[in-house]
This record gives structure tokens, sequence and C-alpha cells, in this order.
């Protein structure tokens, strides 16, 4: 008795559902209902047409992905020479990542024409076609310039690559192209590059560019790619300090990268500047929704992200006078010397970043070497004549935030090419991908058959779809039944 009224519920639910198809079929498939409401819709409804029992939920299995994030203060200068051979080094292409997130600081000179003046593209363009050409060419593959004018839409998306039997239950994540560069739309993937560049922000300085291998882009959904700066600087809104974020999300699980370029100094309260520069960035940082995005939420802000990386000239010094850290730093004692590090004061101290993790420091500081083509740090005792007095600091970092994070590696690499050494850490990071075998809705028919008489068949010639006709059947039969299954339960 209770498995008929069960199934006879389940049957009017179907004949709702089934005189409502035809009326709402773009906007109600089976594997992607709607976020918009409707009067003859509850959530119940939507529910009982997923058809969705215990052992037919969709499953989520976690893939991990291999993430480089690096970061450089290049201190104005373009990449020319030999410039090549030091990036190769530090990518660390000899164990290739998934994805690169690189973030640079200083890409231009610091002066006013640049730091008032309108944005030149010039120098983003050459770096992503350094990084490109670096990356691609590592395998021998042929590679074309990936864009003449950087992404700088703040607001656009990546299209990805459709593959509905293989996730049909991932429609909603279908994103559009708005401004892409024309050289973007027309590097296809099918051979080329192996890697593909997903995102590219400038403000004055800072630079962020964003790669990842293209056969992740059959692999997976990738959308809602969008991308903020936010200028701290001098008044507090010029761009010679501040930050460029990029915001995305892969398959269910969504990103932030954040490079920054916080206040310089190293007296006593310059922390204060860098504290309060971080809280900006954290307020003034949003990626706002638009009519193109798609129905699913999407972070607003950094902390809404699931995975979140900060990384960038932090400009954090080391409480200790000068001779006392050069002398820890001949010693090799990273461990004594780390104890005197503003940033890891403030992480401990829930001054700033709380909650946030960082990696054991095992290198020397990166900050301030003496000038190009120069293993020696700036100043010291003596001063040579016209050198900045600066005591060494591990001023480019790289900090995490999200569940299931791990920092496989964390190192500096020894280009000579600036007065900073660039960082780079390499992560494994979980993405929650929908397994394709468990993703597919069960067609309703196949649940129908219990609900009629085994002497009652279908009428071969029958002009009504065997669905409609077995509910006609079932209503005739018991036309109460629902009703009294709600409340015998």
């Amino acid at each position: 008795m209770y498995n008929n009224k069960y199934q006879t519920s389940k049957t009017s639910t179907f004949r709702k559902w089934f005189k409502r198809k035809d009326k709402r079929a773009e906007a109600h498939q089976l594997n992607g209902i709607s976020d918009e409401s409707e009067d003859d819709v509850d959530d119940s409804l939507e529910d009982d047409v997923f058809v969705r029992s215990t052992e037919m939920d969709p499953c989520i299995s976690t893939n991990e992905l291999r993430i480089f994030v690096g970061t450089w203060n290049v201190a104005g200068r373009s990449p020319i020479g030999s410039l090549a051979v030091d990036l190769d080094e530090w990518l660390n292409l000899k164990d290739a990542a998934d994805m690169y997130v690189l973030g640079f600081q200083e890409i231009v000179p610091l002066k006013t024409r640049t730091v008032i003046g309108a944005e030149d593209p010039t120098e983003a363009t050459n770096w992503n076609m350094l990084i490109g050409k670096t990356l691609n060419n590592k395998y021998g593959c042929p590679w074309l310039t990936p864009t003449i004018n950087p992404i700088s839409s703040d607001n656009y998306h990546y299209k990805k690559v459709s593959d509905s039997s293989r996730r049909a239950s991932f429609s909603g994540y279908s994103g559009m192209q708005m401004g892409e560069p024309l050289e973007m739309q027309n590097d296809g993937l099918d051979g080329g590059s192996k890697y593909k560049l997903m995102a590219s922000k400038k403000m004055v300085g800072v630079f962020i560019s964003v790669w990842m291998k293209k056969e992740l882009l059959r692999k997976y959904c990738i959308s809602n790619v969008k991308v903020c700066s936010v200028a701290c600087g001098i008044m507090g809104y010029l761009g010679n300090k501040g930050s460029v974020s990029v915001s995305m999300s892969i398959e269910g699980t969504s990103f932030c990268f954040i490079a920054a370029h916080l206040a310089s100094g190293e007296k006593q309260g310059d922390e204060s500047k860098r504290n309060h520069q971080v809280s900006e960035i954290f307020r003034r940082t949003n990626f706002p929704r638009s009519t193109k995005d798609d129905h699913n939420p999407r972070p607003l802000t950094i902390l809404g992200h699931d995975r979140i990386f900060w990384f960038g000239d932090l400009n954090y010094r080391l409480y200790l006078e000068d001779n006392l850290a050069r002398d820890l730093i001949r010693q090799k004692d990273w461990k004594a010397l780390q104890q005197f590090d503003q940033l890891r004061t403030e992480l401990e101290d829930d001054g700033v970043f709380q909650g946030w993790r960082e990696e054991n420091i095992e290198f020397a500081p990166t900050y301030k070497y003496s000038s190009s083509n120069c293993n020696r740090y700036s100043g010291g005792l003596p001063s040579r004549t016209g050198e900045k007095q600066r005591t060494p600091a591990w001023c480019d970092r790289i900090l995490w935030y999200g569940k299931g994070v791990k920092q496989l590696s964390y190192f500096r690499s020894e280009s000579k090419f600036s007065d900073h050494r660039p960082v780079s850490a390499l992560f494994s990071v979980p993405v929650e991908v929908m397994r394709p075998s468990s993703s597919k809705v069960v067609p309703v028919e196949t649940m129908l058959p219990t609900m009629t008489s085994p002497v009652e068949k279908v009428p071969s010639n029958s002009t009504k779809s065997s669905l409609q006709f077995l509910m006609a059947k079932d209503e005739e039969a018991s036309p109460t039944n629902t009703q009294n299954y709600s409340g015998n339960r």
C-alpha cells in the first residue's frame, strides 16, 4: 500500500512536470534547472525533476591541479636580452605545472608620467610574449603572439569547450567571450601552443598573467574569469602601489589570485601602512556579476572564493639591526632570521591575513641587491658611495588561504635581472569535479513500469507518448491517492 501511494505521488509529480515541459523546454532542461522562480514551481518539484535517490545522486570527485605561483619585482626593466634563460629557471619547467600564475611589480619605472598618465600596454604585452614563448617553446611547439593588446576588461569570460556528453549537469558553467582579442579566439585548442593565456591585467607597474595547459581546457569547465585592480598608493588612490586580481572558476571550485605591491619603507611604523593597504585591497576588490554571467552564484569578494593566493612585493621587513641580519644570512640561519620578520609577526598576532598560511622560508632574503648582475646586498658597513643602505629582507612573498591546499615547494631563483630575486611556490590544489558516470539523469521511463498493472500495456498505435499514457491511466485509477499519501505516511 505504501509503495502504491509513493508511486502515485511520483506519477502526479511527473504529470505536472510533463505539462510544463513544452512551455519551459529551454529554461528547464533535466541537466540544469534555471534559477528563475515561477508560481507553479516549488523546491520539492525541482528535486523530483532530477529523479534523485541515494544511488542516483550526482557524485562529486576531487581532482588535483598543480599550480605554480610566482612573484618578481623587475625594477622597471623591460624583458630583453638573455632574460629567457632566467625565466626558464624561475618557472622550473623541468617539473611543469598545470597552471602558471605570475605576478610582477614595477614592469615600468614608477615615475610621475607612468603613475598619473594613461596606461601603456606595451610592457605587459612584451612580458606576455616572453612568458608564452618560454612556456611553449620548451616543448618544441610553434607559438603565436597571444595578444596584441593585453586583456583589460574588468568583466569577461573565457570560452569553454563544450562537451555535453561529458558533463551534462555542468551546462550552467558555459562561458561567453567578451572583448577577447582575435588572436586568442583564433588560437584553437587543437595543436599549436601547449599553454593558453587565460587572463592578464596591468595597473601602472603591477601586472598579473595567468596561463593554463590547453589539455585542461578540454578536461575541465573554466568559467567566470574576471579581473579587478585596486590602486592604494599616493594619496591612497594612485596606482604606484596596490593590486591586480583574477577571479575564475574551475569546475565547481572558485579561485582568486592577487598580485600586490605594498608600501615600502623600513622605519618603525611602516608596517602599519602595509597592513592598511592589505585591508583596503580586501575591502575594495570586487568582481560584480553582470547580465552576461550564468545563473550560478559567483564570488563577489576575495574571501568569497574557495582557494585564494596572495603574492607580490609585500615589502615587509626585518625588526633587526642591519649587521645582525647580515650575520644570520651568512650563517644561513633562516629559522632565527624569521623570528624578526614583520609579516611572520603580523600573521602570528592576527594583525593582518588572519587565518592565512605561508610555508617556512628556507632561502636568503630577496631584497635589496646592490644592482643588476650582482650577488651582493646593497649597503652594509662600510657603505659604498651613492648606494642605498637597506637591511636585507624577505619582501617578496606568497600566501594562501583555502581548504585542501598543499604547498609542495617554496623557493627563490637566482636571476640578477633586478635588485629583487624572483620567488615561486608550487601547490597541489583540489578541484571539485562532477563525475561523468554519475551526472547523467536517469530517464523517467525507467522509473514508471511498476506504476501500472502487469496486465496493462501501452498500445503500440497510441498517439500519446508512453509517459502520457501511463500518467493518464494512473490518474483515472486513483485520482486522490496523492492526498492520502501525504496524510498517511
